[in-house]
């Protein structure tokens, strides 16, 4: 077979030598437009599960790598003028330069053919080839040539990142973070040889165009760093290899292989540098394609199907770490008032893969300190050596004290009669208790008769409703010391429907109520067109949310949840795709806000003050045009100002056409963004089903309670 390979960089020399060394009649040729000796960077980094799959793909490479390794087992976080050591991390690193240099000399062994300083336009050169490898990075000639077959997406992000090297050898993975008068930098740093370091330096755009680094020569800029860095490198000092300021972009393709051409490496995907190497990503990627063309000779299409069928799932998830860790960076500012120990955790644990059962395994030293820590913060007094872990640390809430850290919310039961609750809420929800949690809540219970879900859902709109929640509450608290917790509601335009056993948003045959909303437009084309809201109505929902914040706190419930999500009433005013008012409720979001924040402030005025209230939020539509985790910022912002304690986050449902993304803790990094930067307290949610999952978020300052997913207790009593 002939293959022709254009890019001579780890990947594509990687390749060529695999499948040389497959089938030594492979005539295999490399193609670069650098110079043998050229690199542009400085180090790179190995893991042992990389490491594993080159020694099984070719021992002699693998042995010339290994020897040339620096290796370390720490990460130091330097913040706030502490440095925070966790040890238990295997990392290797190399000079790019002398990878390289390795390589080209393992291909000449092996007989392939490598041409340096010769520029390629189009796939002309490679004529003759029964396989074309694309290994030419992420401006790559080839797939621009054929890019309506690849169908390639670049995700471009926030920050500006220079990449130098310094003569200070460090002897672990170092983070630095300096404030100063134009915002943060902070520095990804660690040893590759000897004498080198690589030492990159990332700061959001805003502060490095403050800072006046987009008018500065690569020079310039490098003093700058280096005087900026000056406590951290002593005598040392930055040196530079076209060390100018980029941006990344994340680069995704549709499809991996048109024909016989076959993206490789930069060329078919990136991932942000703060996880992890894309030289890694690309030898894997020659390690995959050789042996794809090795299980189907003479069949070059189902190899290059299982290649990319192969690499496209594991490379989606390292590029989504990858976005994690990305966006952790672009926003770390709002993590500065954490203590460093927190700091620490919270960086460490940023893409997801490495959680606190993990971190507790590669260093359990560290993670003690960080439960001290929290359970310290938890309860003001000095923490045992051996403190619980975050989820079994108390929450103060208002004047309350939450016990642990764990929520429980019982799914709706459709099973109230005129609103009155029975016996099968009082078992979901004596069964939450039994459970253990800290904190249970009911399925959202309605103000008003019209503001019903389904026939079957539970309301407070009777001074009969209070008696009975007061009732069912004494004989519930008898089975643990949970708080318990009402979500009031309206349904909005989504109300007047059929059990939910019979199907989601399905209106009643007969037997319907009129719907309100904050404008005229029906849910779905099979409701019917809610009623706009008139001034006399909204002051009716006024009082109702008011009365029935009342009769919740003659019931007995220790905390108020009013419900401004999922497309019910309070939401449908905050969203812009369904609040399309002409008067001073609709139009802008602080004006879209005002009516929630009026019925807030109803109940806030007929709730104990020493009760805490709560509201759940919607933080994304998931639609375009719709509400954002931004938007969400905002109003926690305005709901701390008007008394709410915590916010519930929530997402989805304002519309049908919605696109959810329920991935693995989907709201965690809203309810990140909710806590650390409109500054209330959050409770997470999101598909979590385990403890570990929950001392992560927890530890990292995620959130300060955690919703557990509902089928982890149904049923346990």
């Amino acid at each position: 077979m002939r293959v022709g390979v254009l890019g001579g960089g780890p990947g594509g020399l990687y390749l060529a030598l695999l499948l040389r060394k497959l089938d030594p009649r492979n005539e295999v040729r490399v193609v670069e437009r650098n110079p043998p000796g050229a690199t542009f960077g400085w180090g790179v980094v190995f893991s042992e599960e990389t490491l594993g799959s080159l020694r099984d793909a070719d021992h002699e490479t693998y042995e010339q790598i290994t020897d040339s390794f620096a290796k370390w087992g720490a990460i130091d976080i330097r913040y706030r003028g502490e440095t925070i050591r966790s040890r238990g991390h295997v990392f290797s690193g190399m000079s790019r330069k002398v990878l390289l240099e390795l390589l080209q000399r393992r291909c000449r062994e092996l007989g392939v053919v490598l041409e340096f300083e010769r520029e390629v336009a189009d796939l002309e050169p490679f004529e003759d080839c029964d396989l074309v490898v694309a290994a030419d990075g992420v401006f790559s000639t080839l797939r621009r040539r054929l890019e309506r077959h690849f169908e390639p997406s670049l995700d471009p992000h926030r920050t500006k990142y220079a990449w130098f090297g310094s003569d200070l050898v460090f002897d672990a993975f170092t983070f630095v973070f300096r404030d100063t008068e134009h915002g943060l930098f902070q520095v990804h740093a660690y040893p590759f040889d000897a004498r080198t370091s690589t030492f990159i330096v990332e700061t959001h755009e805003a502060t490095w165009r403050r800072a006046g680094l987009d008018r500065m020569s690569e020079q310039e800029s490098l003093e700058f760093c280096q005087e900026l860095f000056r406590p951290e490198l002593g005598k040392h000092r930055l040196l530079s290899n076209r060390s100018v300021w980029f941006s990344f972009e994340t680069l995704r393709n549709r499809n991996w292989h048109h024909g016989n051409v076959v993206l490789l490496g930069d060329a078919a995907h990136t991932a942000h540098f703060t996880i992890g190497s894309g030289t890694k990503l690309a030898m894997e990627d020659a390690i995959a394609l050789a042996d794809a063309v090795q299980r189907s000779p003479g069949d070059l299409e189902a190899a290059l199907t299982h290649y990319e069928l192969e690499r496209q799932p594991v490379v989606e998830r390292f590029q989504e770490a990858a976005r994690e860790s990305a966006a952790y960076f672009e926003g770390v500012s709002r993590y500065q008032r954490f203590e460093p120990v927190q700091f620490a955790f919270n960086l460490l644990t940023r893409s997801g893969r490495i959680s606190h059962l993990e971190l507790e395994r590669r260093d359990a030293r560290f993670v003690a300190a960080v439960d001290r820590w929290f359970a310290r913060a938890a309860t003001g007094k000095h923490a045992p050596l051996l403190a619980p872990p975050p989820l079994f640390t108390p929450f103060a809430l208002g004047a309350r004290l939450v016990g642990n850290r764990i929520v429980l919310a019982p799914g709706g039961e459709d099973q109230a009669v005129d609103g009155r609750p029975g016996e099968r809420h009082e078992r979901a929800l004596a069964e939450a208790v039994r459970s253990g949690g800290g904190l249970v809540l009911t399925e959202p219970v309605a103000v008003s008769a019209e503001g019903r879900t389904t026939p079957g859902r539970p309301g407070l709109y009777h001074d009969e409703h209070a008696a009975a929640w007061r009732d069912l509450l004494q004989r519930v608290r008898a089975q643990g010391s949970a708080l318990l917790g009402v979500r009031l509601g309206h349904a909005g335009r989504r109300g007047s429907t059929r059990p939910r056993a019979q199907g989601v948003d399905r209106p009643l045959r007969d037997g319907g109520w009129p719907l309100l909303a904050p404008s005229a437009l029906p849910y779905t084309p099979r409701h019917p067109a809610p009623q706009e809201l008139t001034p006399a109505g909204m002051e009716q929902l006024r009082e109702a949310y008011r009365a029935a914040a009342r009769r919740a706190a003659e019931s007995g419930f220790d905390l108020v949840v009013v419900d401004m999500a999922h497309g019910y009433l309070l939401a449908s005013f905050l969203s812009p795709l369904s609040n399309r008012r002409q008067d001073g409720y609709g139009g802008k979001l602080e004006q879209r806000l005002r009516f929630p924040l009026e019925v807030l402030d109803a109940v806030r005025s007929a709730w104990p003050a020493d009760r805490p209230v709560a509201t759940r939020l919607q933080v994304s539509d998931w639609a375009a045009g719709g509400l954002d985790t931004q938007d969400a910022v905002e109003v926690a912002g305005q709901l701390r100002e008007h008394g709410c304690d915590l916010v519930e986050v929530a997402a989805g449902w304002t519309v049908p056409w919605d696109r959810p993304d329920y991935r693995r803790l989907y709201l965690v990094p809203a309810s990140d963004r909710v806590r650390n930067e409109a500054g209330v307290p959050t409770i997470a949610t999101g598909n979590l089903t385990t403890a570990d999952e929950a001392n992560t978020i927890l530890a990292a300052g995620r959130a300060d309670l955690c919703l557990l997913d509902p089928r982890l207790h149904a049923g346990t009593g």
